[in-house]
């Protein structure tokens, strides 16, 4: 196949070509000259599977011959490992060093947070096989020279020396890259001693890790052998090739790892050749991403080279700028054009490390029915048996509330062996009994009961419920093995739903290929549990999670064949019609470096590991091969959730560059790769604009007079005032807010709290005929918390709030003692008005009586009480009690005259606030809110939302039924006849 040489073979291919299509073109360009065994005999060496299938595509499409080996490089040297052990598991590794880890954190829990253990060893493992790979040992890192860096670092080496073992022990236990690195050394040693004379090409490899490196090198000198380079730059000139070795500052340029591979086989551009005299779709386009990208230093050759380019409009003629405003719209924009793309039959791809985006993309696509084929698949954690396993572990370590509860019990892999339907419905009526109850906590003695009194019977159903989901708390340590177990056998229980003792099922929890992937992760785990140890329920809980983080389901066949999404490394040697590179800004494209907790920047250098910049110059290396595709798209978004976004930098270097060379029609290329963004982005505005629909006018509903409210509290009579329509919607039509799943520690439940506390508090003292005291009120308190409020923040802030007002209420409760005797509490009343055929009911927080036999009205407030003003105008609750007090009494006390009506301040600044009796006697209030309930109770009295509120930030009950948003206070209402 080659001539004789003793210089080493490296071909390349220019950004843009369909590399696997060029590879297999210059193959059978060279194979027509050799015999049909020879063809057979040549090995080809690519490094995914991927572009393994595209080219024995590519050579299926004939002509006929005899094919060549085509190996994955994974296989290639699992030859030379044949007699080592098998890899070391990646889970037993970290698991391995969670021990480790444990320990660190135990004796430096300032180094970071206890649930960080499984990410801290994960990168741990990821250093050490990064180590494997590049050829750093442990006595590197330990002859780092420390004494200028932070104590961090010297304690991170010190660590290195404990976990050693790990890179020492490569031939007993050796990881993935440990495995490869000795694979490619046996074959390079098998090589020098006989070396093989079949032809053996390594193709798509860019040489970024160091095992690649010694493997590319070795085949390069060998009789027959050669690499063939992706994405090479033709383009630049020597001189800023030798620029590239000038220094750390140099690795982020695309080409950087191309000028090391040259330097370590003592090779110049000009002995790179070209593998296929296959153009690259728009040459003048990578002459001109080449000029962009130059390094930093040389960057004043944009002055010197940027006249030579010529006219830039041809260009870029295929290159579209998308400049969105939010992500959504670039998401939504990608996806228009791919399901164009899909119409006209042309192969689009889109590129981007951005998972969000592409996760955006697919959701958009779905509109169309369009499964796109994504190269990373979807994450373990996130499909239907990843999002049930975690659910089900959170049984362990947390209590069960009615949120998890219903969660799993909605799941669809719950209950999924059989009787779905029946299980929904018992489901749905068990959710809203727990509203209804405000139960926060549910046990299995409230559930068993509450079955028990229900119409249908659900007796296998609830004691199949109670058995999975209550009482799984684990508070003490117990073995890993133990718990994942425990973990699985409770899941599958939960998935299979009740079942005779002699049947067992999973459900549906381990089918389609999420389950299968689950079912495997399950099953390495359970291999190597038995290397953690004891774990708390917490951090095994932590530990899953982050496990399934790291693995991923996708179905090869499920895509469409012509709509896809590749990572970069995919990307590298696949081609397409149509290129989106997606996501193009800073921290997306090129992605922001993961910190390292173990070495930093200078130490990594010293060391010979990778540095951030190499990582970016790889990201680089990627953009120039993917936009010098034939047809390009570059998009990004011009903000995010939080701010405005940064462009990537190699989009800011092409705008500058274009934008700089007006005599080759620069800015007028890039306005019109703009303009056909903004083609687009019009069109996806269009797509997404609605109607205009009129806003809704500010209800005035006025309903017969039949259907009007015939009975009110005296604490409604506020609402009515000030939010007629708020009565509307409870009293006429009946609409009651959905009740919270869970009891929170609102207001509402702590002012039932304080006035259980006040009621325990008097009742005791007047019985006992003892004082109150600050004490008592405290140890009241304390008691009343910890048998209603089950939150122990909420409990903490409501007692220090108690004590803030504790001596208001003491030294308030001596003048009132001073006043009367309490004499009744929560005392309820009723008093109609005949002639309107309506009935006002009332209950009274307390109620004292005078040594003359008159009464006292008080009312408990853990809010700021009604002003006088707001107690004549609005809040007339104590008034109208103060004038049923008079006319019929309470229950258990008799009509008497009431001294005064009072409310007890007992908020932030408590303070007592007396309703104005004085001005205004109760026979007076009674006349008066028998002329507000007439008015009401006519036809035609419209009620109108929102009519006199406090203030406009208010919120109501019912500001979603009535559209409060569309309308405000200044609109007129719209009087509504209803029938």
């Amino acid at each position: 196949m080659f001539k004789p040489t003793d210089a080493p073979r490296v071909f390349a291919l220019p950004a843009g070509v369909d590399f696997p299509k060029a590879l297999v073109t210059g193959l059978q360009t060279r194979f027509s000259y050799m015999a049909p065994q020879e063809v057979a005999r040549s090995q080809i060496i690519v490094n995914t599977t991927r572009m393994a299938r595209r080219v024995q595509m590519l050579f299926n499409t004939g002509p006929a011959m005899l094919l060549p080996q085509i190996d994955v490089l994974g296989s290639f040297t699992k030859v030379a490992t044949a007699d080592l052990p098998r890899p070391s598991s990646p889970i037993r590794q970290r698991f391995e060093l969670i021990q480790l880890v444990t320990s660190l954190l135990e004796q430096q829990p300032d180094l970071a947070a206890r649930a960080s253990v499984y990410d801290l060893a994960d990168s741990l493992a990821g250093l050490f096989d990064e180590m494997a790979g590049e050829g750093v040992d442990v006595d590197t890192i330990d002859a780092l020279d420390v004494s200028d860096q932070s104590g961090h670092w010297a304690r991170a080496q010190q660590f290195f020396s404990i976990a050693r073992h790990f890179l020492d022990d490569l031939d007993s236990d050796p990881g993935k890259d440990a495995l490869q690195r000795h694979a490619v050394e046996t074959i390079i040693a098998r090589w020098q001693e006989n070396p093989p004379q079949h032809p053996i090409i390594l193709a798509g490899s860019t040489g970024s890790r160091g095992t690649m490196q010694l493997l590319m090198q070795a085949v390069a000198h060998l009789p027959q052998g050669a690499i063939v380079l992706p994405g090479y730059d033709f383009d630049m000139p020597a001189a800023t090739w030798a620029h590239l070795g000038s220094g750390m500052e140099s690795e982020d340029h695309p080409q950087y790892r191309y000028h090391a591979i040259m330097q370590m086989m003592d090779l110049t551009p000009h002995d790179i050749e070209p593998w296929d005299h296959t153009p690259p779709p728009a040459p003048a386009r990578n002459r001109l991403v080449s000029l962009a990208l130059r390094p930093a230093p040389v960057t004043d050759q944009w002055l010197a080279e940027g006249p030579t380019l010529g006219d830039l409009i041809p260009a870029t003629e295929n290159v579209t700028l998308i400049e969105a405003t939010t992500q959504r719209e670039e998401a939504l924009t990608i996806a228009a054009r791919m399901r164009k793309a899909a119409e006209d039959g042309q192969t689009c791809a889109l590129i981007t490390p951005d998972r969000m985006l592409t996760r955006q993309v697919t959701a958009a696509l779905d509109r169309w029915n369009i499964t796109p084929d994504d190269s990373a698949g979807q994450p373990l954690q996130l499909s239907p048996p990843g999002r049930f396993l975690r659910h089900v572990v959170a049984l362990f370590h947390q209590k069960l509330t009615s949120e998890m509860l219903l969660t799993l019990l909605k799941h669809p892999l719950c209950h999924s062996a059989q009787d779905r339907g029946t299980h929904l419905r018992f489901t749905r009526e068990l959710e809203l009994h727990l509203r209804r109850k405000g139960t926060t906590y549910p046990d299995a003695e409230k559930l068993l009961a509450w079955a028990a009194a229900a119409k249908t019977d659900m007796s296998d159903w609830m004691t199949w419920l109670t058995r999975c989901f209550c009482h799984q708390e684990r508070i003490d340590k117990h073995d890993m093995p133990m718990l994942l177990n425990a973990h699985i056998a409770l899941a599958e229980a939960i998935s299979g739903g009740p079942m005779p003792e002699s049947e067992t099922t999973s459900g549906e929890l381990w089918k389609e290929g999420a389950g299968r992937a689950a079912q495997r992760m399950i099953e390495d785990i359970r291999e190597n549990a038995h290397v953690v140890g004891a774990i708390s329920a917490t951090d095994y809980a932590d530990l899953f999670g982050a496990l399934l983080s790291r693995g991923e389901v996708r179905d090869r066949d499920a895509g469409h064949p012509q709509i896809l999404i590749w990572g970069t490394l995919e990307a590298r040697v696949q081609g397409a019609d149509l290129v989106i590179l997606g996501g193009l800004n800073e921290g997306s494209w090129p992605e922001a470096p993961n910190p390292d907790p173990w070495l930093n920047r200078k130490m990594r250098h010293d060391a010979g590991l990778l540095l951030p910049e190499r990582r970016i110059g790889l990201a680089a290396h990627d953009f120039q091969q993917a936009v010098c595709a034939p047809e390009v798209w570059i998009t990004r978004a011009v903000r995010s959730d939080e701010a405005e976004t940064v462009p990537s930098r190699w989009i800011n270097r092409m705008i500058n560059l274009l934008g700089g060379l007006p005599d080759q029609n620069g800015p007028e290329a890039l306005a019109d790769m703009r303009d056909r963004g903004k083609l687009w982005l019009d069109r996806v505005r269009a797509l997404e604009t609605v109607p205009t629909v009129p806003a809704a006018a500010r209800p005035s509903p006025t309903p017969p007079p039949e259907a009007r409210p015939r009975e009110l509290s005296v604490t409604e009579i506020k609402r009515l005032i000030r939010d007629p329509y708020a009565i509307y919607a409870k009293r006429v039509l009946h609409l009651r807010p959905l009740d919270p799943l869970m009891r929170t520690p609102d207001a509402l439940l702590r002012g039932i709290i304080v006035h259980e506390v006040l009621e325990k508090l008097i009742t005791e003292s007047k019985d006992q005929d003892t004082p109150v005291t600050r004490e008592r009120i405290l140890q009241i308190t304390e008691t009343v918390l910890a048998q209603n409020v089950p939150w122990a923040t909420a409990r903490v802030m409501w007692m220090a709030r108690m004590s803030r007002v504790a001596d208001h209420i003491v030294d308030g409760e001596t003048r009132r003692r001073t006043r009367g005797t309490p004499e009744a509490f929560e005392a309820t009343t009723s008093r109609d008005i005949e002639s309107l055929g309506f009935t006002l009911t009332a209950k009274a927080d307390r109620i004292d009586r005078t040594p003359s036999g008159e009464l006292i009205l008080y009312d408990y407030k853990t809010g700021a009480p009604p002003t006088r003003d707001e107690q004549t105008y609005f809040d007339k609750q104590l008034l109208l009690e103060a004038a049923m007090a008079e006319e019929t009494g309470f229950k258990g006390i008799d009509p008497a005259r009431v001294a005064d009506a009072i409310y007890i301040g007992l908020g932030t600044k408590p303070k007592d606030q007396p309703a104005p009796l004085a001005e205004t006697s109760t026979a007076q209030i009674w006349e008066e809110f028998s002329n507000l309930i007439a008015q009401y109770l006519e036809e035609g009295k419209g009620f109108t939302a929102r009519r006199a509120m406090q203030s406009e930030r208010d919120e109501g009950t019912y500001d979603q039924l009535a559209r409060f948003g569309e309308w405000d206070a200044t609109d007129d209402p719209a009087p509504e006849v209803l029938s």
